[in-house]
């Protein structure tokens, strides 16, 4: 599975945790000053750090990843949050 992590300017072991889930695809855009925001064709999901993101580029990726129909997760930047939401979602099952 492949995802697009939007927002926060350094991730710390959030990648390494989301390989080990089962993402091996993984990009990060940080969420300073990036309006031209593209969503790449083979995403699975889109996270969106809402701690970390301007209220434009936040609309931006919702919008983008609606007309994909790619699902996308708002939670902060903690792993505990991001875990949480991903099972909720069923992404872990």
């Amino acid at each position: 599975m492949s995802i697009v992590i939007v927002g926060g300017d350094r991730l710390g072991n959030i990648p390494d945790k989301l390989n080990k889930l089962g993402f091996k695809e993984i990009e990060h855009v940080t969420g300073r000053n990036t309006y031209k925001f593209q969503l790449s064709t083979d995403a699975d999901m889109v996270l969106v750090m809402t701690d970390y993101i301007s209220h434009n580029l936040c609309e931006n990726v919702k919008c983008k990843a609606k007309s994909c129909d790619v699902p996308v997760l708002f939670c902060r930047r903690s792993w505990s949050c991001i875990y949480k939401k991903l099972n909720n979602c069923g992404f872990l099952n």
